[in-house]
């Protein structure tokens, strides 16, 4: 414990107060082995530095691995000393559930550390051709100095097939799923502890977001492969652990009512601000964000839809 508590002050020696404190909360232990930083609702500002989604950890006998790296490289920072604060283990490996900035942004710095990038196959053109665009978004959004946030490294691995990691005694399977909030989507299941970081495939306690590179459709599907793990405890994107039948209403009934209704919609012809406008979403009207996010979550399915119709 001596070694760990003289590298986080060597560690933290070369990082301004401002940038460790208040960063992130305490990591909470959900499982064996198994931690996770719960983050709020909102976007990211610079009041809360960018943490407003879930980030997390596993402890092998042997080696440590990051699930996604936060959005930027003092978030970074912050996770690899609290993570010291628990464990000597050499950091190995960071497994990226998606192509978005706040799973991404701290890549480079984790790799500092001698860990591989993992990624899905299918997120690796968006991460390269999309991150010093992120980058810089993210320092404009925190009102950092340039250069503040790097450019997401270049993925290590790509993967397209269901891969094990054995961290020492601890085996992650990093699984993925296809096209869901973003290409590339990825779960990693903790085997030995049928715990499952789920990343954004998964919503619980605020309304999901679909982008222009969102596939509602495909959405569905990777949430209907999860369902072999029904009695796993799955640690969302954003909100609480739970059960997988507990993300039913925030994530898969949401979707499945978005597809249907604006496919109902365009087979009728019904043009867009009408078929947004018929659109009832008052049964998630409680979840967070839902005021900033369900017009453009019905105007973006509509699109992807009318999109995939001539497909």
């Amino acid at each position: 414990m001596r070694l760990i508590h003289l590298f986080v002050l060597i560690f933290c020696s070369f990082m301004p107060a401002e940038l460790i404190a208040d960063i992130l909360p305490p990591p909470k232990q959900v499982a064996p082995n198994c931690y996770v930083w719960i983050g709020p609702y909102g976007p990211p500002t610079q009041e809360n530095q960018g943490f407003r989604m879930n980030l997390g950890f596993v402890v092998g006998t042997k080696a440590v691995a990051v699930i996604d790296s936060g959005y930027s490289d003092a978030m970074a920072k912050a996770m690899l000393v609290q993570i010291r604060s628990i464990t000597d283990r050499p950091v190995r490996y960071v497994i990226n559930t998606n192509s978005q900035p706040h799973r991404i942004l701290g890549n480079s710095v984790i790799r500092d550390q001698g860990a591989r990038i993992v990624v899905a196959k299918d997120a690796i053109p968006r991460i390269i051709g999309e991150g010093q665009a992120m980058a810089d978004t993210a320092t404009r959004i925190l009102q950092l100095s340039p250069g503040n946030i790097q450019a997401p490294s270049i993925p290590d691995t790509g993967i397209n097939e269901p891969t094990n990691i054995d961290l020492g005694s601890i085996t992650l399977k990093v699984i993925p799923v296809g096209t869901a909030h973003t290409a590339g989507s990825m779960i990693v299941k903790v085997i030995e502890h049928n715990v499952i970081y789920a990343g954004d495939v998964l919503y619980g306690g605020r309304l999901l977001a679909v982008l222009p590179v969102s596939h509602v459709d495909k959405w569905i599907s990777a949430i209907d492969k999860l369902r072999i793990h029904k009695e796993a405890l799955f640690i969302p994107g954003h909100g609480i652990q739970g059960k997988l039948s507990e993300f039913e209403n925030p994530t898969y009934s949401y979707l499945v009512t978005l597809k249907e209704h604006m496919d109902k919609a365009l087979d009728s012809g019904t043009d867009l601000q009408a078929a947004i406008e018929s659109l009832d979403q008052t049964r998630w009207k409680n979840l967070a964000d839902f005021d900033a996010l369900a017009g453009r979550n019905a105007h973006q399915t509509y699109i992807e839809r009318e999109m995939a119709a001539f497909e």
